[in-house]
């Protein structure tokens, strides 16, 4: 089995790239999450593979996160997702995106994706929901609004108000409604929480 590949970009595309490993080019699928962390054409990268054999074909699936690879692998346990369709989840949502939306029973926002209906959409709940750590579920859901990812303090206050069993949505919106109140300037985690919870 093939764990990575490591290579000169010989071609990139939003569906795939093509990998030069040593004078052998090797055709990668990869997802547009995967697309986006790419270097340009020309540039040396390291790609995680997901090496699918089938009798009839034998695909490398490219990531460029070991998270990413391993939600993948997960999709694919799902009874009714292909490669395909797994792929399609991760070009519509970021991973963080899709352990929400599992975490959360998100059935709307699932099946809006290309290939995934409702029915598909409610297994990957019930069969996934478990297979995510609170805590790296509790870090999805406190990234995603605007300043949250590159403010550790807004962050950080967030997961204290979901770990009290608020919403992620409310939560972000208390603690970003708490932030911008002139007093809370410069705030430590705790008085931002506090602040929330008062209203």
């Amino acid at each position: 089995m093939i764990t990575f590949l490591e290579g000169i970009i010989e071609d990139k595309q939003p569906t795939h790239l093509v990998l030069n490993v040593g004078g052998v080019g090797y055709e990668v699928v990869i997802s547009l999450n995967s697309y986006d962390h790419l270097p340009v054409a020309g540039q040396r990268v390291r790609v995680l593979i997901h090496d699918h054999i089938r009798e009839d074909a034998h695909v490398l699936f490219g990531f460029m996160t070991e998270d990413e690879r391993r939600v993948f692998a997960l999709l694919l346990s799902v009874s009714g997702i292909g490669p395909k369709t797994a792929l399609s989840v991760l070009s519509g949502m970021s991973v963080r995106e899709v352990k929400v939306a599992i975490k959360d029973a998100d059935i709307k926002r699932l099946s809006s994706i290309s290939g995934i209906g409702k029915k598909t959409a409610e297994r990957m709940v019930v069969e996934l929901r478990d297979k995510f750590t609170s805590g790296e579920v509790l870090e999805a859901a406190s990234a995603g609004a605007p300043g949250m990812e590159s403010d550790v303090r807004l962050r950080d206050a967030v997961l204290a108000l979901i770990s009290l069993g608020y919403k992620r949505a409310e939560a972000q919106e208390l603690i970003l409604k708490a932030s911008a109140q002139p007093s809370m300037n410069g705030a430590d985690v705790e008085g931002l929480v506090r602040k929330a919870l008062a209203g």
